[in-house]
């Protein structure tokens, strides 16, 4: 079973940066890749990114976030990291990070309980 802890979230003013780390412990069988997503209060769930965690390409953004945004991976420390520069209020979230799987540059996220961290929360002040 694969554990994610998330960490690094935290309280930053509009236009600041912050970096989210995810460490990746436990069984990564069936596991190629990690995302990031994020919720809003009252808002769905929605993605952010996603990385191949074995190559290190990053496969998808969110319109969002594109260009604002950069997920890279650490394999000695076992850790996905979101850079996340320009920050917006609207980019006030819980992040979470999902173990998942890549196939043909398209990530599929694990739906079960257990492929989610708790997240971390983000708010960006005005």
């Amino acid at each position: 079973q694969v554990q994610l802890v998330e960490s690094g979230g935290g309280l930053v003013q509009a236009g600041g940066s912050l970096r989210l780390s995810c460490a990746v412990s436990g069984s990564t069988f069936g596991i190629n890749s990690i995302g990031w997503y994020r919720q809003a209060p009252g808002k769905q769930r929605e993605f952010v990114a996603a990385i191949n965690i074995n190559s290190g390409a990053s496969l998808q953004y969110a319109d969002s976030v594109k260009g604002r945004f950069t997920i890279s991976r650490d394999s000695a420390r076992n850790t996905v990291y979101l850079q996340m520069n320009s920050l917006k209020p609207e980019d006030t979230a819980n992040y979470y990070c999902n173990a998942g799987q890549e196939l043909r540059g398209t990530y599929y996220p694990g739906y079960s309980d257990d492929r989610w961290g708790k997240g971390t929360l983000v708010t960006v002040s005005s």
